[in-house]
């Protein structure tokens, strides 16, 4: 079968900024940003085009935040997707690399956290499962210390973003990847479980078990629309992606009430 010829909308750094600054995005402000480059259309350049665009938009004095997580160092034992062998996990617990924040790829969350991680500049923040990458004036303040037992809570670079008044940038993203929604787990009742990984420490590389929230996104997307119906979200295009704008506050907010109605989890795991 002949490889089908791209589809549009074909998008450009410049074209992209545009559409960013139409959308609303402000010189100088923080912003976490939750992207698909697909749902872009065809992009010259790819994901670094997207990159240099939210940089253009945001300016010298803004600071460009992305999830950089790497699920994949983490007990064998709660994979499902897929599952691997009980016979393995012992040997995969084993062996798994130390998280390493400069050469740790990202894992499931697109190409473009991917190239902000490798961006010049850039730093990214120490969970071996839920990092953050940043780059711009505030980045370092942003991900500094990052308990390894508060994946995304108040010792996380959420809580940062929220002093900090970031907004959430979804680019062709659903609620369901909002990362913000995981910071209202821990301010509401929520199960604790045991969460491991592998790590370097000063005697060398450990498999490590901590204690910590227990966090899932399950029904984030009916949240995400109960949340837009009440509070200020800009819509818009950008490229051909559908995208929203909104106050980090505002979702944290609003999701501690949500999730303690419509999705109580209070059972210890």
């Amino acid at each position: 079968m002949p490889t089908p010829p791209p589809t549009g909308p074909m998008c450009t750094r410049d074209s992209l900024a545009s559409d960013l600054r139409a959308l609303g995005v402000h010189p100088g402000e923080t912003l976490l940003v939750h992207s698909s480059l697909s749902s872009l259309g065809w992009v010259s350049g790819g994901a670094e085009a997207v990159v240099m665009a939210l940089i253009d938009a945001l300016g010298n004095a803004g600071t460009l935040v992305v999830p950089t997580q790497s699920a994949d160092n983490s007990d064998p034992a709660h994979w499902e997707s897929p599952p691997v062998p009980e016979a393995w996990w012992a040997d995969i617990r084993a062996s798994t690399p130390a998280f390493d924040a400069r050469t740790t790829p990202c894992r499931r969350v697109g190409v473009v956290p991917e190239a902000v991680r490798n961006w010049p500049g850039a730093v990214r923040s120490s969970h071996p499962q839920t990092s953050f990458a940043a780059v711009g004036p505030r980045a370092a303040a942003i991900v500094d210390g990052h308990a390894p037992d508060c994946r995304l809570g108040e010792r996380s670079p959420l809580a940062r973003l929220e002093e900090g008044a970031a907004r959430v940038l979804l680019l062709g993203a659903g609620f369901r990847s909002c990362t913000a929604f995981h910071l209202a787990e821990y301010r509401i009742p929520s199960p604790c479980v045991d969460n491991s990984f592998a790590v370097m420490t000063p005697h060398g590389r450990t498999w490590s078990t901590v204690r910590d929230t227990s966090i899932s996104s399950d029904r984030f997307d009916e949240l995400g629309a109960a949340f837009e119906k009440e509070h200020p979200v800009v819509r818009g295009t950008v490229g051909g992606a559908d995208a929203r704008l909104f106050a980090l506050a505002d979702a944290v907010a609003y999701a501690e009430t949500w999730l303690s109605e419509h999705r109580p989890r209070t059972a210890e795991l």
